[in-house]
């Protein structure tokens, strides 16, 4: 628990191999413990930086969430309320192809490695998003387009469990 038990950010994309299997890669994970920043980019070879976080929640839902990459000058903060009422994703809509991803890949010293991700399927809620930041865009080398999220879903979460990764 004191090893797992921590505050994520991440910026990701969804992509598939040549042998057309769909997974998730991600440019950035952001995160509040450094141990687990660690573990993930030495045995995981995922882009982990360490982060000072933290998350307020209101006895109305709201959750107020900072997010500051170590060696930054900018805070980010998320102001957001995910609704209580949950539903499943069905399959073949878009909450299902954002949420149920299986399959993570990552770039190691020896090339491209694939992990399976367990989970059970993600309670989705709509969100309400009072504030929001890009700058983890930026930080993955992107440019800022400066608008609103196109799509925003939420969960309350589920345990997550990543197994070794193995070459593609």
């Amino acid at each position: 628990p004191w090893l797992s038990d921590f505050l994520e950010l991440n910026l990701r994309t969804y992509v598939h191999d040549g042998q057309g299997r769909s997974g998730v890669w991600f440019y950035s994970l952001d995160c509040n413990q450094p141990l687990a920043v660690w573990t993930a980019r030495t045995l995981f070879h995922l882009p982990y930086e360490h982060a000072r976080m933290r998350a307020e929640s209101s006895r109305e839902g709201w959750v107020r969430y900072h997010s500051q990459r170590s060696h930054d000058e900018h805070a980010s903060e998320f102001v957001y309320r995910v609704s209580r009422e949950t539903r499943s994703a069905g399959p073949g809509s878009l909450e299902f192809f954002l949420a149920e991803r299986y399959l993570l890949f990552a770039n190691s010293p020896g090339g491209l490695k694939i992990g399976q991700v367990y989970h059970q399927p993600y309670p989705l809620g709509d969100v309400d998003v009072a504030a929001w930041d890009d700058r983890v865009v930026t930080l993955g080398g992107f440019t800022s387009t400066g608008r609103e999220p196109d799509h925003v879903i939420g969960s309350p979460g589920v345990a997550v469990e990543i197994f070794s990764l193995i070459e593609t």
